[in-house]
């Protein structure tokens, strides 16, 4: 019996122009820049969401989209996927205004909630997703199958998803959003709630997805995951852009290059040698160094000629959570 599609759980996210068959990717000619954001404001009521947000990703580039709770990025990503009309400003795809038809075919969309049917099987699933981006007969087939071993589960096809792990179905998740061939990827807090190998697999596929020359924009709150995974960073607040760049640029902008090295201190001193910071919360000194190896030895020697010896040395290299909490500031939001 023929596999009957369900209604898509993804059509909150996605336009609808993404449901029906579209030209082929590479019928598209190919533009520098792979997604514009360009002035977006949107407002609800008298609450100002976007105020202006500009910014562009490259073809095959994977660009990290940050900010705290209440920043914009929610309302920003439905503006980029078409589901939210923004009052002013535009979102082009290699060229073409997202509202054009068959330009959102250009675009893949996986959200932080599972979009997926836990009542079907993997294979189920994907063969329902292909169909909603207009793929059918041998291109289904071979894209469905190509899914399957690259999310590590063709051996477990034909299992209902709902007997599968948090990991299993953020593959199957993200599986679902890629079968078109999208040559930009948004994708939403893709490693919520998933094991530490999980994780790492879900990032080899993504890798996998740049390689071939996908742009990807990647929100999340694993500051780690945005450093280590992105080639530039735009982090958004109170619906602006107030940095965009790549790690070194913003370190350099913010909080500096200098690291900052802390450790105990055996003895007592007799006086605090100048540049020498007590942190009395973690009974500790500190000091900052622009060159670790020419300046460190230096500070042993004040150390010991102030009565104390250096022991139980730590060195902080300044990095994206300094950056994050220095633009964005250390107050809680809800």
């Amino acid at each position: 019996m023929e596999l009957q599609i369900p209604r898509n759980p993804l059509e909150h996210f996605l336009p609808q122009a993404n449901y029906a068959p579209s030209p082929a990717n590479d019928a598209i000619e190919p533009a520098e820049i792979a997604l514009a954001v360009e002035g977006i404001h949107k407002s609800f009521g008298d609450r100002k969401a976007l105020q202006g947000v500009s910014f562009s990703v490259l073809p095959g580039e994977r660009v990290a989209l940050l900010g705290p709770n209440g920043a914009g990025k929610t309302t920003l990503i439905r503006c980029i996927s078409g589901r939210v009309r923004p009052d002013s400003g535009s979102v082009t795809l290699f060229g073409r205004s997202i509202a054009k038809a068959g330009a959102s075919q250009q675009l893949g969309v996986v959200p932080q909630d599972l979009a997926i049917y836990g009542d079907l099987t993997a294979r189920e699933n994907l063969v329902c997703f292909g169909r909603y981006h207009g793929l059918r007969g041998r291109s289904l087939r071979d894209r469905v199958q190509w899914a399957l071993e690259w999310i590590a589960l063709a051996d477990r096809a034909h299992e209902l998803t709902s007997r599968f792990s948090g990991g299993m179905k953020r593959r199957v998740n993200i599986a679902c959003g890629v079968l078109h061939r999208p040559r930009v990827l948004l994708l939403d807090e893709p490693t919520v709630g998933v094991d530490p190998q999980s994780r790492q697999r879900i990032f080899d596929m993504l890798d996998e997805l740049s390689e071939m020359g996908t742009s990807i924009v990647l929100t999340t709150h694993h500051l780690d995951e945005a450093q280590q995974r992105s080639d530039r960073i735009v982090i958004v607040d109170h619906g602006q852009v107030i940095a965009d760049g790549n790690l070194t640029d913003l370190i350099e902008k913010t909080v500096g290059p200098q690291r900052r090295v802390t450790f105990h201190v055996r003895g007592r001193l007799h006086y605090q040698p100048a540049g020498l910071s007590w942190d009395s919360a973690q009974n500790r000194y500190s000091c900052s160094v622009d060159h670790l190896v020419d300046e460190l030895p230096g500070w042993f020697s004040r150390v010991e000629q102030a009565g104390g010896e250096i022991e139980d040395l730590e060195v902080h290299a300044p990095n994206l959570h300094d950056v994050f909490l220095h633009l964005t500031g250390r107050e809680l939001r809800d």
